[in-house]
């Protein structure tokens, strides 16, 4: 009689590994057919589609140019159209907060995928970067017409532009990890994140440029490590201003380490989701 091994083994895990890669690997397909699930009911039973990708970013784009550009009379660096600088600042800004929002609550919308069956539970969150992406190219197309019709050039520096994005969806990912984890538990999180988003969009470099912040305030303003990765951004963008080495430096260490907090977290919680969604 012969015996064959099980395709899939279930054991404790132990040490400090907070991402088991082979294990994702093995759950590729499971984490591509999440990803497209996400996109597709993103935009299901939309009459506008992927147009709202566009028309969101815009409206903001166009409200913070009123608001900051007319009413309050902000410059923009070196010239830039209010709405081109606003919307390059909002393009990074919608990666950061889509990825936020989305990761923090996917446990809780798949309670009944999670109490059920069993599969890499980071898989959940990291699918969801996915459609984060697809909805920053549709909106990076957007501002490509943005600076061809304002007669905007792209500097060398946007080369350095996946470096930023990448580096802002990895502080998403921390944040949402941690937030997801602790939603399982407590739900009045889901009430609170919103606020706290709203608020941060107000205190990052957004809608103004983080030369405008007094000085007596810069050191507390660039304690938030989205201030040195959305100058680089649109430095890289729109070749505004000067490159922020010192910011961009203490923003990167600091998404680093959130981003290895959030996985640990995660991974210290993720046992008793299954028991307690």
């Amino acid at each position: 009689m012969n015996s064959s091994k099980p395709t899939l083994s279930i054991v404790p895990t132990s040490g400090w590994q907070a991402i088991n890669l082979p294990e994702l690997w093995q759950f590729r397909d499971l984490l591509t057919t999440l990803a497209q699930r996400d996109v597709k009911l993103r935009y299901r039973q939309t009459s506008l589609g992927v147009l709202w990708v566009i028309l969101q970013p815009l409206l903001a784009a166009g409200i913070f140019s009123f608001v900051f550009g007319k009413v309050a009379k902000l410059p923009a660096p070196d010239g830039i159209p209010y709405l081109v600088f606003s919307y390059a600042g909002l393009l990074a800004w919608n990666a950061f907060s889509s990825t936020l929002t989305k990761t923090s609550s996917c446990l809780l919308q798949n309670a009944n995928l999670v109490s059920k069956v069993y599969f890499p539970r980071l898989a959940l969150p990291l699918s969801t970067v996915f459609s984060t992406l697809i909805d920053f190219g549709v909106a990076f197309v957007v501002m490509i017409v943005l600076m061809l019709v304002n007669h905007i050039a792209p500097t060398l520096g946007i080369l350095l532009l996946p470096v930023w994005l990448l580096l802002i969806v990895l502080l998403a990912l921390g944040v949402g990890l941690y937030a997801s984890a602790l939603m399982v538990s407590y739900r009045d999180i889901q009430y609170v994140l919103p606020v706290v988003t709203q608020f941060l969009l107000y205190a990052s470099p957004v809608a103004y440029a983080a030369a405008l912040v007094p000085a007596k305030y810069r050191l507390i303003f660039e304690i938030n490590p989205l201030t040195g990765l959305l100058e680089a951004f649109r430095w890289s963008l729109l070749g505004t201003g000067h490159f922020p080495l010192a910011a961009v430096s203490y923003s990167a260490i600091i998404t680093v380490v959130v981003f290895v907090a959030g996985a640990f977290s995660f991974k210290a919680m993720e046992r008793k989701f299954a028991d307690v969604i």
